[in-house]
Parts: structure tokens; C-alpha cells; sequence
């Protein structure tokens, strides 16, 4: 870790720390806070996914529906329209639209096989983006004059890394430049979020081999066809299956590469001087440990 004690923490001219943990438990509203006290950079991960590496994807997405519509087909081959996503860090929508779905086709849903390609794009997507992180916090001080450096990761990073490989080439580098630090939730926050997800079905990032074996597992289940699967109830029943399979990871990356802080003290912190001392306090907990 780059900084072994809070001393080191709260003594460093140019902080940089990297959130990582389950989408929904504070991850972004730090970042908001502390980009809108002025001396932090918020770099998203799910935004450098969604515009450098899947934009052009997510736009020839809204073109394929688009060239449905006669009207519409006319004016996009006479270049009369232009379509392109309207993505931000508060809306992701365009990214998860493009994801998609498996399952029926008269509900929204996609071939499977074209599933699958379109997680591995996100997957190559998403280490790209983090990768990108050492860069843009150069950037981020020689551009705009940022002293402090916030990576708001994906809910999925700890998809695309090993935290037990020391080498992990994603996690190695990170660590170098930057404090990992979890956001930990409980039981409760768990089921919430699995409420939630209940309430409005999101597409996800899987990995490979669990997809594939949740969707065979799926199918069983409910005896069903691939063409046959409501999109939205695969999803729901694997969201809660994925969240499973996703805490362990994240207590791993911890553990080996950084540390960790609740979501109910995040919860609380209102502006950089409460951050600085959360995260100053965890690090003193380590050193404990």
C-alpha cells in the first residue's frame, strides 16, 4: 500500500485513494462530494468504460433500433440524424442498455451467445479503464491543478482481478499509485440492494464461467428454452447469486491490498476533512490488526 500508517495518509501532499465494493453504498456520493469541494478529481470507471472504450458500441446499438423505424431509417442514411449517448456519471443507463439482457426477444431480451460477447467487451473494457487511472492522475494535476485523486471503480472490479496473485496485473498496478479501500456492507445492506435490484432490474457484468453456469443452472430450474427466459427474471434470479459470489472477493482484495471502511460511516461523512479521517482511520485499525 502507499500509505502504510495514517500519519502517511494525512501527510501526503497528493492523496489518491480508489473505492471499490458493491454498487449502491456510497461509492459515487463520496466522489460527488469531494470533486464539488474543488481539490479532488473524480475519475469513474463506469464513465471511461461507457465513452472511451463502449461508446461506439453503445451508439451502433441505438442505430440498429433506430434503422427499425422507417422514419428514422430514412433519416440515418441520408445523415439527417445523429444518434449518440447521452451518458454522465449520474446516468449509466446507456451502458446497461447496451449490456442488454439474455432471454426472449419479444421481452426485450438477447441471444445469449450475443450476451456473452458483449460482457467480454465490458470485461476488456473495464481493466482498460482502470488501467487508464495512472495516466489520468497525471492529467488530473498537470491540466486542472487537482492536488487529490478519487477512482470511483466499478461494482464489478473485483470480476476482473485475482486479489490472491500478487502480480494481478490490474491490482499491482493500482496499489502502486493509490490506496484500495472497500466500502463494506452488511447483511442488511446486502438485502436491501437485492430489494432494490428486485424493484428495477439492471443488466450486470458476470464473469464467464459464472454466467455460464448460472444461466445452465437457470434454465433447469425453471425448465425452460434459452429463447423462452423472461430477461427480467433471469437477471433478478442471478443478481442475488452474483451478489454471493461477489462479497468474499471483496473482503479478499481488502484484506491483501488495502483496506476497509463501513458503508454506515461513509454514510456520514459530509465533506474531505470527515473522509480524510475515515480513511485515516482505517488504516490505523490495520496497523492494529
Amino acid at each position: 500500500m502507499i500509505y502504510k500508517t495514517a500519519d502517511e495518509y494525512m501527510n501526503a501532499p497528493r492523496k489518491a485513494v480508489a473505492l471499490f465494493g458493491m454498487s449502491g453504498l456510497g461509492k459515487t456520493y463520496v466522489a460527488n462530494m469531494l470533486r464539488a469541494e474543488g481539490a479532488w478529481f473524480h475519475y469513474s470507471v463506469d464513465y471511461r468504460i461507457g465513452t472511451r472504450y463502449m461508446g461506439e458500441h453503445i451508439a451502433d446499438n441505438f442505430k440498429a433500433a433506430a434503422m427499425q423505424v422507417p422514419f428514422l431509417r430514412e433519416l440515418l442514411l441520408t445523415d439527417s440524424v445523429y444518434i449518440a449517448s447521452n451518458l454522465t456519471f449520474e446516468n449509466l443507463a446507456p451502458l446497461s442498455t447496451y449490456l442488454g439482457k439474455p432471454g426472449d426477444p419479444n421481452k426485450g431480451g438477447i441471444a445469449f451467445e450475443e450476451y456473452v460477447r458483449r460482457q467480454r467487451l465490458h470485461r476488456a473494457a473495464e481493466i482498460s479503464a482502470m488501467l487508464d487511472t495512472v495516466p489520468f492522475m497525471d492529467r488530473a494535476q498537470a491540466l486542472y491543478g487537482y492536488p487529490h485523486f478519487l477512482c470511483d471503480t466499478s461494482g464489478s472490479l473485483c470480476e476482473v482481478v485475482d486479489p490472491d496473485a500478487p502480480g494481478d496485473p490490474v491490482l499491482s498496478v493500482i496499489s502502486e499509485h493509490m490506496l484500495l479501500v472497500q466500502i463494506r456492507g452488511t447483511e442488511a445492506d446486502a438485502e436491501e440492494l437485492a430489494a432494490r435490484f428486485d424493484r428495477d432490474p439492471k443488466p450486470m457484468y458476470y464473469p464467464e464461467i459464472f454466467l455460464t453456469e448460472t444461466w445452465q443452472a437457470y434454465l433447469i430450474e425453471r425448465g425452460l428454452g434459452a429463447e423462452q427466459v423472461d430477461p427480467d427474471d433471469f437477471i433478478r434470479w442471478g443478481f442475488r447469486r452474483l451478489l454471493t459470489h461477489r462479497l468474499p472477493r471483496y473482503d479478499a482484495i481488502a484484506d491483501k491490498w488495502g483496506v476497509s471502511v463501513a458503508a454506515a460511516d461513509v454514510a456520514r461523512v459530509r465533506n474531505p476533512k470527515d473522509f480524510d479521517a475515515l480513511i485515516a482511520d482505517a488504516l490505523q485499525n490495520r496497523t492494529r490488526a
